[in-house]
């Protein structure tokens, strides 16, 4: 979670699914192994190096009350993770137990490589009750049995520096009071419109102004968001107006790109680009990210996740704030609800040890730690109150992620049988009506071509 890539969907191709298919075949995990100094131990992966001190108090921790087991950490960068992950089960080097997404699971399952949770003595005991609401259920596979234990969650929001926002005369209560419709943008796109400055200094609300020599952007970009349902780009939008990517959640096997009122609101999100209110594909590179043009002054409105808290508070000279999304035509706002869960690989050398550990790191105890450290809101609802007291002792409301949840106004990440597959079909669709200008009903066929491959799978 280290960037706004940190929750895209990218997962390993069909060569290596089929490995790892003929792996869980004929492949048993071993059981009971001990390090060389004679205690339990454990493997553990994680991508986020900002959570890595947050994650070794908590297994210093566990080791305080299972002194017979030992945790082993390793952080690696979010590409390197999976690939490296998908060599270990490959080749047999896989971790005991690691940091899982949601875009991942359904195919590790399938391919047999996960232990289930609720067949494991330490595990089978978890609740969905003792988390955030829905967080636990979307860890459940197709099969009804649990894979993944609730590590924390995320919601979208808008970040925004209170100094340039009072060189532009807009107050945290303007943001805070936007709507949307697909039709003229309502109070979100004048916000944006206003937001928005040329090269000569000229707003895009005045006379004159240049959307061909834009310096400050009124939004940020983030790409076309085919790669990952539109998270931080144009999923606040769609979920505002009642829509879901699939006929049912989670778990869809129909997808409805094909729907005119999702259509419209694509349509006008991509205009924004056109007009000159977000930058066009191609002006910033992939790694200038949302943060990056905030951060540059590059944009005045940065759509991120609350992943993202801790960057974004890094930085220096800009006075950082958070505004909720805007409210849509149906009446109110929205925001993906995401989770990231811990899996244990069937490679594990002792799995009822992993168990233990996984357990743990689900408890009130671990995330609690987690949420003192203040970079992210732990599954557990005590701990997403120990991450709200931190940002606010660094000087940061955070309500603007916390109240979707508090108020229901979220919608979960959607969950589908091969995301891989999916994904590979959708993301150069999304790309070509950002980048190339392509109508946004070539999404008709396009769903259709994901509709037939779920059938068949």
């Amino acid at each position: 979670m280290t960037n706004s890539l940190s929750r895209r969907a990218l997962f390993a191709g069909g060569a290596s699914a089929l490995a790892l298919g003929a792996l869980a075949a004929c492949s048993s995990p071993g059981r009971g192994s001990t390090s060389r100094s004679g205690t339990r131990t454990v493997s553990y992966w994680l991508w986020d190096s900002n959570q890595l001190p947050a994650y070794q108090a908590v297994a210093d921790a566990f080791h305080r009350e299972n002194p017979d087991i030992t945790v082993k950490i390793t952080q690696l960068g979010w590409n390197d993770y999976w690939t490296k992950l998908t060599a270990g089960f490959i080749a047999g080097t896989a971790p005991d137990v690691f940091t899982d997404h949601l875009t991942k699971f359904p195919q590790y399952s399938d391919l047999d490589v996960l232990y289930k949770l609720d067949e494991l003595e330490a595990t089978k005991g978890i609740r969905d009750a003792d988390y955030q609401s829905g967080l636990a259920e979307l860890w459940k596979g197709k099969d009804g049995h649990r894979y993944g234990s609730p590590k924390d969650w995320d919601t979208i929001a808008m970040f925004y520096d209170r100094k340039a926002m009072a060189k532009a005369d807009v107050s945290d209560a303007d943001l805070a009071d936007l709507e949307w419709n697909p039709d003229d943008g309502g109070s979100f796109e004048r916000m944006l419109a206003h937001l928005t400055v040329d090269s000569k200094g000229r707003r895009g609300d005045e006379r004159g102004f240049d959307k061909h020599d834009v310096a400050v952007y009124g939004i940020s970009s983030n790409g076309s968001g085919g790669d990952g349902f539109g998270q931080t780009q144009w999923s606040p939008f769609t979920g505002s107006i009642d829509w879901f990517y699939t006929n049912e959640n989670p778990w869809g096997d129909k997808f409805r790109y094909d729907e005119k009122v999702v259509q419209d609101t694509l349509a006008w999100y991509y205009r924004l680009a056109e007009k000159g209110y977000m930058a066009k594909y191609g002006v910033f590179s992939t790694t200038t990210g949302p943060d990056v043009q905030l951060g540059s002054g590059k944009c005045a409105l940065s759509f991120n996740g609350s992943w993202m808290i801790g960057t974004y508070l890094g930085m220096e000279d800009l006075d950082i704030a958070v505004a909720p999304t805007p409210v849509g035509p149906v009446g109110h706002r929205a925001s993906m609800f995401n989770g990231l869960g811990d899996s244990i690989t069937k490679q594990a050398k002792d799995p009822e040890a992993a168990a233990k550990w996984v357990a743990y790191l689900g408890s009130d105890a671990a995330q609690t730690i987690v949420g003192k450290a203040g970079i992210v809101f732990p599954a557990r609802p005590a701990g997403t109150e120990a991450a709200v007291a931190s940002f606010r002792k660094r000087g940061l409301d955070v309500s603007a992620f916390t109240r979707q949840v508090e108020e229901k106004t979220t919608f979960l990440f959607p969950v589908t049988r091969n995301p891989a597959d999916v994904q590979a079909l959708l993301q150069p669709a999304f790309d070509d009506v950002y980048a190339n200008g392509k109508s946004i009903t070539t999404l008709t066929g396009i769903n259709e071509q994901v509709n037939t491959l779920l059938e068949l799978t």
